[in-house]
């Protein structure tokens, strides 16, 4: 099971906070200008943002664009790389399998996300995809930063939803 930490943890550094932050305001337009579900994603390599992303499968009508995954192709695009050695991912809410065994095939080194996904995350919620010995890369997963602000975001999310006239 991953850790939940707390941002005042010193598991997390300043600028763990500051692109934990970013990923949460992408959340917040995946929400407003997309009426997606508020997930946003940093990616981060060699202290410099290399992918920004958030959910856009229901406005690009694919399943896989998920926050993770666009961050992902946004760097990979900006790298002309598929490999995102030893990258930081700071994504608001934990990873499912499918965002996870991507991370694992571009080889990011660390993941970082905020709440955590009891139904389907695959960072230690679920399903411990990231660190499984089985695989041939295992990252680094830290859970639990900011927390509080991006379960807010999805709380509030699908409570408007509910409250919709059908």
């Amino acid at each position: 099971m991953t850790e939940q930490i707390q941002p005042s943890s010193s598991k997390f550094s300043d600028a763990d906070v500051q692109y934990m932050r970013r990923a949460l305001q992408l959340a917040a337009h995946a929400r407003d200008a997309e009426d997606e579900v508020p997930v946003g994603a940093v990616l981060v390599q060699n202290g410099e943002i290399v992918g920004l992303g958030w959910n856009r499968n229901i406005t690009l009508h694919d399943p896989t664009a998920h926050a993770e995954v666009m961050a992902m192709r946004a760097a990979g695009e900006k790298l002309a790389n598929h490999r995102l050695s030893g990258a930081t991912l700071y994504v608001t809410l934990e990873p499912c399998s499918m965002c996870a065994m991507a991370m694992i095939h571009a080889r990011l080194g660390r993941v970082v996300y905020a709440t955590a996904d009891p139904k389907t995350g695959a960072a230690g919620s679920v399903f411990d995809t990231l660190v499984d010995v089985r695989h041939n890369h295992r990252i680094e997963v830290a859970g639990g930063l900011l927390a509080k602000e991006s379960a807010s975001l999805l709380r509030e999310f699908f409570r408007a939803r509910r409250s919709e006239p059908h």
